[in-house]
């Protein structure tokens, strides 16, 4: 490689030519590919942006300049120019460098990113700090197509567009986000793009009439004012101008030497200037390329062992589609990840009762309230770092009309290497306090199974949660009663332990001489066998894949302790935030481990 080695910051990078950028561009794309199949990681995105970012670097003066990456997980060519080149190959790696922007982890990373559409606020906020402290540098704000349909990003615009801060917004626009992106702006980019001749020949006209002396300018002046009046005769959609943002492109984002010079050109202005980029997912990769929804997270190729590991999300893929088949009430709905959220097969047979919002989880859950509303049996999947987002609409929507809106939580508990941004650890947490609302944790997927059968006749909010995989079928199953939990091993014993999830179950059966108690209605409790269990003699302790702040654990000990002459109880869970890249490691280091639980069961 002739370049690889030499480039290892924002310095080195600048000394190369355009042309010396292009072969570097393709050795950091070999690179990327050769990590990610190794550490697992985000490759048809980062493939799609690998000249973007070179150009990004090129231009700015990271990290005086700040660079903000909307949902981020589009940055591990930035990573590797910005001195971490020598530390690339330990990416999602416990100890190594994250999969997303980390402010801890290196300067050159200005703001954390992980969720989408938030980077026009973050840059938007940046650029006002910039001005009030009187301070000189530039902002640029990286955001995808798939990110500009949620609500926040349009929030920004708005905002941007009566400011007039000097912020540059470049739109990297592949077509896609997780899913093929869907809606009326996706739309909307889709005709830009059929303008993409007359943007290049405007552009390279400029070019050449400015090189021109002492009337270079001034017929640029003329020139300017005669493409806007024909721009308004071809282009009847001129949606980013008249809200007050500067417009270049549609452009090649892959052609790093008129990426260079356009960022130049943005440099200069003194406004709000959105540069559109058009941009392959995938791209130097065939596979990813070809297919970029199945390429845009892959696991490790040494790990995967597919006769091993069992999906929630294709049980839940199967059985929402006999519900369907069914029930013609039921419809499906989705932000985004149709195929993340096992949704393939169902938007497939059910075209009609399918809705993918694009990144808008608000804007679900909201719309599936009023589905419910109607008389409709919706379920929105969604994972559970994502439902954050609509905690609002939740609560105001959902609850207080207690609407039968059903809650399909993917990856839920910790994620492993995408880190510390996708932990689904704080849904029992905020589920907990909203009135009205039932949430079911099941152990496996015949569990799943039932209470997707349980949902179709439960009038009311209802949450299932689930982490992405388990591996353990239990062979005890009793029917599903609202409110009741299931005992899956009873011991001459008074030691008790109330497990929450399949995780947390297959720690507790591997405990010997102690009673196992699925406690898959998280809420309500069951408050009949807390009763019947809650003995000065007996020693309970709660295991949850989630923050032991306001989670099952600290609703049980509330129960327990009301009573004078009660049970001791222990709670094991989740402290704070993860930053642990591993999933089995994540559990151990918040003490959920058969030691611990030895010790404190006192066996």
């Amino acid at each position: 490689m002739a370049y690889w080695e030499k480039i290892n910051s924002i310095k080195d990078l600048k000394a190369l030519s355009l042309k010396e950028l292009n072969s570097y561009a393709e050795e950091v794309r070999a690179h990327i590919i050769e990590t990610v199949e190794k550490n697992g990681g985000h490759l048809a995105s980062n493939l799609g942006t690998v000249e973007l970012t070179l150009a990004l670097d090129y231009v700015f003066d990271v990290p005086n300049d700040k660079i903000v990456w909307d949902v981020g997980h589009q940055s591990y060519t930035h990573k590797i120019v910005t001195g971490r080149r020598d530390s690339f190959d330990s990416l999602r790696q416990n100890g190594g460098i994250s999969g997303f922007p980390r402010p801890s982890e290196n300067e050159a990373d200005c703001f954390i990113g992980g969720h989408s559409s938030t980077s026009l606020s973050a840059a938007l906020g940046l650029a006002r700090a910039r001005n009030l402290s009187g301070q000189n540098y530039n902002v640029i704000s990286v955001i995808g197509d798939g990110a500009m349909t949620g609500g926040m990003a349009f929030e920004a615009i708005n905002d941007i567009g009566v400011s007039k801060e000097k912020l540059i917004i470049i739109l990297n626009d592949n077509k896609m986000s997780i899913s093929k992106n869907v809606g009326a702006f996706s739309n909307y980019l889709a005709r830009l793009r059929l303008s993409r001749p007359y943007a290049k020949f405007k552009y390279n006209l400029k070019r050449g009439v400015s090189a021109l002396p002492f009337f270079g300018d001034k017929l640029v002046k003329v020139f300017e004012r005669t493409r806007d009046n024909l721009k308004s005769l071809l282009l009847s959609d001129k949606l980013f101008e008249n809200l007050g943002i500067k417009y270049y492109g549609p452009f090649d984002g892959h052609n790093i030497q008129n990426t260079v010079e356009l960022l130049r050109q943005a440099k200069n202005e003194n406004r709000p200037v959105l540069i559109h980029l058009v941009t392959t997912k995938g791209r130097g990769y065939k596979e990813a390329q070809t297919h970029p929804e199945k390429f845009h997270g892959i696991t490790p190729k040494q790990n995967e062992n597919p006769t091993e590991i069992f999906s929630f999300s294709e049980v839940f893929s199967d059985k929402i589609c006999e519900l369907a088949e069914r029930d013609k009430r039921v419809v499906a709905v989705t932000a985004a990840m149709e195929s993340g959220t096992g949704l393939e097969k169902y938007f497939k047979k059910f075209p009609n009762r399918a809705f993918d919002v694009a990144i808008a989880e608000q804007h679900a859950v909201t719309m599936s309230a009023g589905m419910a509303k109607g008389g409709l049996k919706p379920y929105f999947a969604v994972y559970s770092s994502f439902l954050q987002r609509g905690f609002d609409q939740i609560i105001h929507d959902v609850c207080i009309e207690k609407l039968p809106v059903t809650f399909i939580i993917d990856r839920a508990g910790v994620v492993g290497a995408d880190g510390v941004t996708h932990q689904g650890i704080f849904d029992l947490s905020y589920l907990n306090l909203m009135p009205n609302m039932t949430v079911f944790a099941p152990k496996d997927g015949d569990e799943l199974q039932a209470a997707l059968e349980f949902s179709l006749g439960f009038d009311a909010p209802l949450a299932i949660r689930y982490p992405k995989s388990y591996v353990r079928c239990h062979k005890t199953h009793t029917p599903i009663q609202s409110g009741r939990w299931e005992v899956l091993r009873s011991a001459n014993s008074d030691k008790y332990i109330l497990a929450v999830g399949n995780r947390m179950i297959d720690i507790a059966m591997s405990i010997d001489n102690v009673n196992v108690i699925n406690a898959r209605f998280v809420k309500p409790l069951d408050y009949e066998m807390l009763d019947k269990i809650n003995t000065s003699e007996s020693r309970i302790l709660t295991l949850e894949d989630n923050v032991l702040s306001g989670g099952f654990g600290e609703a049980v000990r509330c129960h327990i302790t009301v009573k004078s002459d009660h049970a001791f109880i222990s709670c094991l869970g989740h402290d704070g935030f993860i930053e642990d890249m591993n999933i089995e490691s994540s559990i151990r280091g918040s003490g959920i481990n058969a030691e611990n639980i030895k010790k404190l069961l006192k066996i």
